[in-house]
């Protein structure tokens, strides 16, 4: 494995964590939004990711691990963006809402604020994560270098 290629794998986490934050942002400001361009309550987003290059099985990668130089990843990719149709959405009782139905009922989005911080939180970590591996790829890199001038 190349240096670069360990610096494309962090960079490629990175990209995909700040993806998906941004798409936790949109769930939280679109917390309480009853009515979107394409009419209906909003829905909340989730994010998916794969491994670039195509899916591998475990027991082709513990092959190429075990008996050849070793297995080298290719990173990761954002594979889409899905609404969120398993969670339910909230009914709240205000009659006084112009989206309030006959009953009084309006549906507010699935977006539990709670369950996006939390994921907001683990998205930050990840890109950390990332971002540490990547400056210690680079002080590798930076290391070698100036061991090849001495």
């Amino acid at each position: 494995m190349s240096m670069f290629s360990a610096f494309n794998i962090n960079a490629s986490g990175m990209t995909a964590q700040r993806y998906r934050m941004d798409i936790i942002s949109e769930n939280v400001a679109n917390a309480n939004t009853t009515r979107t361009a394409e009419g209906g309550t909003y829905r909340r987003k989730v994010v998916t990711f794969a491994e670039k290059g195509g899916q591998t099985s475990f027991s082709h990668v513990l092959g190429k691990a075990a008996y050849s130089h070793g297995y080298t990843g290719q990173g990761v990719k954002v594979s889409g963006v899905y609404k969120d149709y398993e969670t339910e959405m909230n009914m709240v009782y205000d009659p006084s809402h112009p989206d309030a139905d006959e009953n009084g009922y309006v549906t507010y989005p699935n977006v539990n604020i709670i369950t996006e911080m939390t994921n907001m939180i683990d998205a930050s970590r990840a890109y950390e994560a990332n971002a540490t591996a990547f400056t210690a790829s680079k002080s590798i890199a930076q290391r070698g270098l100036d061991i090849g001038r001495s």
